[in-house]
């Protein structure tokens, strides 16, 4: 690697560290805790790329984008930030910054991306549009899950890409396509859901488009739509010409195994319309260090909207990240509601989780009862096939659920080892030249790991 970066940061280790490990890989480094700092050095012609923190003593990182590119419109910038927000993701894309990371971020990852935005010229972007913070977007994670679906609506918000959204009930599908549409270049247009019964009728789907003026529509749930609904979306989606509103989906299941299936099917051309883009939005399970952030979350919005002030107790945390949930997000929101209004005091406790949760969670290690990983995996499973509502999985369940196990524990043996393949391998029991044909077939990026907070 070798350039010049500039580096932003008012935390003092994250600058050092990031110096050394840049000077190391054989880049010079200019580092300041001060933005003003930071431009200035741009306006003197400093710098093969810049790194910046977001929140800073003398401004918002995510402000200067703009003022950075009119003096450098070259210069790729990469945006670090412990903000763990679909807002400060989309922020960034807006800004044009080259890339986003948020905080705590693995060292060797961000000298990866630092590499690539040294070899790459910036992209010409379209101009930034001028978005206002939604104040009510639960979207929120710092698990490298919610940060990769943040960075591929920021990609999707403002084209005219048709946009399929799949994921299991309460995991947040119409928020994402909520999101979607108020931030971007139709925000101001109507969001028009449409159901089964908006399809009816002779003049249902005119009406669906008057409603819509340009805006967007949703399916919400296109999988349920009886056949003539299904036919009427067809159609009016074939009548659409260039100015006709942005079209989205939702969806709980994988449609591709019901195309053109003879009962509850889905029409194939009506799936191709609607599939420009699929973003598929994780379980809350396979997410649980979010979980004590999301909490969080209802917590204080609770607190706004006039409830006492209450926090949960490491061992209550610990319940909560524990639980299967089922029901995803809006589970964990309702759970919150209801420990708020019923906890007596400041402290939610353990007992108090454990009432509403129910006696399935008696503790961090229900999920392993009796440390039986086979009785866990047969809970796990059973839950996945109840939840397809009847429906066979889609083919191929042998394999991916071995990929699934398979990666996991390939990625914390990894971890754990401080990625020496070597002492990996010999954990494992495989030999070192299997475990690297497994790193590069389930494509897992294995790094020295070295948290920066």
């Amino acid at each position: 690697m070798d350039g010049t970066i500039l580096v932003a940061d008012d935390d003092r280790t994250i600058r050092t560290v990031l110096t050394q490990a840049l000077t190391r890989a054989g880049c010079k480094v200019h580092a300041t805790a001060s933005l003003n700092t930071l431009l200035r050095w741009a306006e003197e012609g400093k710098g093969d790329l810049a790194i910046t923190d977001v929140v800073m003593p003398d401004g918002n990182g995510l402000d200067m984008l703009p003022r950075l590119a009119e003096l450098r419109p070259n210069l790729p910038v990469i945006v670090i930030s412990a903000q763990n927000t679909i807002m400060t993701a989309v922020h960034a894309a807006e800004a044009e910054a080259f890339d986003y990371l948020p905080k705590p971020f693995d060292l060797p990852d961000l000298m990866k991306r630092a590499s690539r935005a040294l070899n790459e010229r910036k992209k010409t972007a379209s101009p930034r549009s001028e978005v206002e913070p939604t104040d009510d977007l639960p979207l929120i994670g710092r698990t490298p899950l919610m940060q990769a679906l943040y960075r591929l609506v920021a990609r999707v918000m403002n084209t005219d890409l048709p946009v399929l959204i799949q994921g299991e009930s309460g995991t947040g599908k119409s928020l994402i396509a909520r999101a979607i549409h108020d931030l971007g270049d139709r925000r101001t247009l109507p969001f028009v859901v449409a159901t089964g019964a908006d399809l009816g009728g002779v003049d249902g789907p005119s009406e669906l488009l008057s409603r819509a003026r340009g805006g967007t529509i949703l399916f919400d749930e296109v999988g349920d739509l009886d056949a003539d609904a299904q036919a009427r979306a067809a159609r009016l989606i074939d009548g659409l010409d260039g100015s006709g509103p942005r079209l989205m989906a939702t969806t709980q299941r994988d449609l591709r195994p019901r195309l053109d299936a003879e009962v509850g099917g889905l029409r194939s051309d009506l799936y191709y319309r609607l599939a420009g883009a699929q973003i598929d939005v994780p379980p809350l399970r396979a997410r649980v260090d979010d979980i004590p952030l999301l909490s969080a979350h209802f917590l204080h919005r609770a607190e706004r909207d006039g409830s006492a002030v209450h926090r949960f107790s490491t061992e209550a945390t610990d319940l909560l990240r524990a639980h299967p949930w089922p029901g995803n997000v809006r589970q964990l929101e309702n759970v919150t509601r209801r420990l708020v209004a019923t906890a007596p005091a400041e402290e939610i406790t353990q007992p108090e989780v454990e009432a509403v949760l129910g006696p399935a969670t008696a503790g961090p290690k229900a999920t392993l009862a009796s440390d039986d990983l086979s009785e866990s995996v047969r809970a796990h499973l059973q839950r996945y096939f109840d939840l397809q509502g009847g429906q066979l999985p889609p083919p191929g369940l042998h394999g991916r659920i071995l990929r699934e196990v398979e990666a996991p524990l390939i990625e914390i043996a990894l971890d754990a080892t401080g990625g020496n393949q070597a002492r990996c391998a010999d954990l494992l029991g495989i030999n070192r030249n299997t475990l690297r044909k497994k790193i590069t077939d389930l494509d897992i990026l294995v790094t020295r790991r070295r948290k920066l907070m």
